[in-house]
């Protein structure tokens, strides 16, 4: 399957690529000492307590590092206002989910209710659920604790949702561990610093042609780990390398490519839209892969399984998985996309109901946290996939009795206040 990883084992001198799911195999394996493997396979390893996944047994948010939400209840009102505006734009139908893939702390969705309970109104006619992908078990308690008071029941008689219940403002919400088991429906997808979390691939052009980066024993330093490039093409070497790639160094990541095929063929059936948020780049950078610990750089080959491994996200990559199925949208910088969605106003109307000088402090000090080109404002992104009915504009000759042109996306397009 594409979710296979390239995985060589050593076998005295020489190596031999084992294709087929090895990483669910290796958690049985006793130590390193064992393995030449990949960059995916790698960001799956047990820390040393044996404990598997770093998302699944920390969860990263706070710890780690800190995220949009945390750093200012804007950042979810204006992500609110988005889904109610493209709500509004395709029709105001009945009923739609919101589904939030890696919630997090579940901050980013209780700012997102917040907003859905203050245009109660708007949505009266509207039926609203909230479906939240996690694997986590310790995240979807601090989940449920924020969202719900704590108010959940496990879900033995749904075998797709393992967890639900009802939010402060009365909206049912659900757990899943995968988004093959939210049900299908007209939906709105959310990833917000998810995508750069899934593991990658990473591959580097020779004389000889492509090699992919691989994670080996170092033999001159005892329980050192190091990269090395792979003596021979790999299967994701043949599966992932686009051929008209420019790049010397290239980081793939299928599961995001998955994801991405995933969510436009749902859009593409059922209507709604994705929209993601994450740092990346337009199929420009390079090395990218990088760790972080207590808000540190840390090295990702120390201290396996302890700290939080990421790569930028390749928007271009995204955007050719959608495979025309959805249109889409940017990347465009956070502090663009805020701007547009009146982040300013929003501080503006804040600053003026503070009532004290660290509140009005605090605000100022978050926006320019979200909004400065050198911290938050240039390396995050957005990006969005659409039904094509939403984007493009049928001609006159195609249909003279065209209404007027359809609204501007919201965020995508410069905010008017006319």
């Amino acid at each position: 399957s594409i979710t296979s990883l390239a995985c060589n084992v050593k076998s005295s001198s020489s190596l031999s690529f084992c294709t087929d799911c090895c990483w669910r195999a290796s958690f049985f394996l006793p130590s390193f000492l064992l393995l030449t493997c990949s960059l995916a396979f790698f960001s799956f390893f047990p820390s040393d307590e044996g404990e598997i996944g770093y998302y699944t047994r920390r969860g990263g948010v706070g710890e780690d590092f800190v995220t949009s939400p945390e750093i200012s209840q804007i950042f979810g009102e204006l992500i609110g206002i988005w889904y109610i505006s493209e709500w509004m734009a395709m029709g105001k139908q009945n009923a739609f989910q919101l589904v939030e893939l890696g919630p997090g702390t579940g901050t980013l969705t209780d700012d997102i209710l917040r907003v859905f309970n203050q245009l109660a109104s708007l949505l009266s006619k509207c039926d609203v659920s909230i479906h939240l992908v996690e694997v986590s078990p310790k995240l979807s308690a601090i989940q449920a604790e924020m969202l719900t008071g704590g108010k959940v029941q496990s879900n033995p008689e749904n075998k797709s949702a393992y967890m639900k219940g009802i939010s402060k403002t009365g909206i049912p919400i659900y757990w899943y561990r995968d988004i093959q088991d939210v049900p299908q429906g007209y939906s709105f997808y959310l990833a917000h610093e998810f995508l750069d979390a899934l593991p990658i691939h990473k591959f580097q052009r020779t004389e000889k042609g492509w090699h992919e980066v691989l994670v080996d024993l170092d033999p001159e330093v005892p329980d050192q780990l190091r990269f090395v490039l792979s003596p021979s093409r790999t299967p994701a070497t043949e599966n992932f390398i686009q051929p008209e790639e420019t790049r010397d160094h290239v980081e793939v990541c299928p599961e995001a490519g998955v994801l991405i095929q995933r969510l436009a063929c749902r859009i593409e059936k059922d209507g709604g839209a994705a929209l993601i948020a994450d740092y990346g780049h337009d199929g420009t950078k390079t090395d990218t892969f990088r760790g972080f610990r207590n808000h540190k750089l840390h090295d990702v080959l120390k201290a396996p399984g302890t700290a939080d491994l990421t790569a930028d996200v390749d928007f271009s990559y995204l955007r050719k998985m959608a495979e025309g199925r959805t249109a889409t949208l940017g990347p465009i910088k956070q502090r663009e996309f805020l701007k547009n969605m009146g982040i300013d106003l929003r501080l503006q109307v804040l600053l003026q109901n503070s009532r004290d000088s660290a509140t009005h402090e605090q605000l100022l000090h978050s926006f320019d946290m979200l909004m400065n080109p050198k911290k938050m404002g240039d390396c995050f992104h957005f990006f969005a996939l659409l039904p094509h009915h939403r984007v493009v504009h049928p001609t006159k000759k195609d249909n003279p009795q065209s209404k007027s042109p359809l609204p501007p996306v919201a965020g995508f397009s410069e905010l008017s206040l006319t």
